[in-house]
């Protein structure tokens, strides 16, 4: 597990008085088969960067802008959970740890605990996660509902999708900086052909099949 964060301006954390310290998370890569989770935290500077959205929604140049200006501007933290956590912990619970981590780190990087944190789906890491000690709210779709969120979300795949890309270069076979780790027909047809590399994530089925099948072979 790898955690990170900038320290916010002074003049950035003089902005938010006792009681309005408002904390946005997300995830990225949940689902894939390949590659760590990542969380990302953000509280949001003001003026906030124009056009935060969903991450899903907006295209690669637009996202890429956005991320720099939130990590430049803004306080955040980004927690990289690996795949040998993810098979320990299951991808729920390192999804929620990971939170947990980056929200952390954000109170580290500020000085002081938020006093809200919004976080996109239906649950939070609260009673879920044993580091978890703030207030917290699930929004469904608060991605594309609540600009904190949405500034999570941003950095949250643009710091996973460079961590895949980067991966792809040292594990060419599978696609990754085209699939991010996902499990499209090239990924898949690569792990018939290849088997499964210390990326892949065992406890999800279809490495696990990969992992069976090697052993009935040998």
């Amino acid at each position: 597990m790898v955690t990170f964060a900038a320290s916010p301006f002074s003049e950035f954390a003089a902005q938010c008085p006792p009681g309005m310290l408002i904390v946005g998370v997300d995830e990225a890569g949940r689902g894939p088969l390949a590659g760590p989770v990542v969380a990302s935290a953000v509280a949001l500077c003001k003026p906030r960067p124009g056009g935060l959205d969903d991450s899903k929604k907006l295209g690669a140049t637009k996202r890429s802008t956005l991320d720099e200006q939130v990590r430049r501007r803004c306080a955040w933290g980004v927690a990289v959970v690996e795949p040998e956590e993810i098979d320990r912990r299951n991808i729920f619970g390192a999804t929620m740890h990971a939170m947990t981590l980056a929200v952390a780190r954000v109170a580290e990087a500020m000085g002081r605990a938020p006093d809200m944190v919004l976080i996109d789906g239906n649950l939070t890491p609260q009673g879920r996660d044993a580091g978890w000690v703030w207030p917290a709210r699930a929004i469904v779709g608060g991605d594309a509902r609540e600009p904190a969120i949405a500034a999570a979300s941003i950095v949250a795949k643009q710091w996973r999708d460079r961590l895949m890309v980067a991966a792809a270069a040292d594990h060419p076979h599978y696609g990754w900086d085209r699939n991010k780790g996902y499990g499209t027909a090239e990924h898949l047809q690569a792990l018939r052909e290849h088997g499964p590399c210390p990326l892949h994530r065992r406890s999800f089925a279809p490495v696990a099949q990969m992992d069976m099948i090697a052993e009935m072979i040998a």
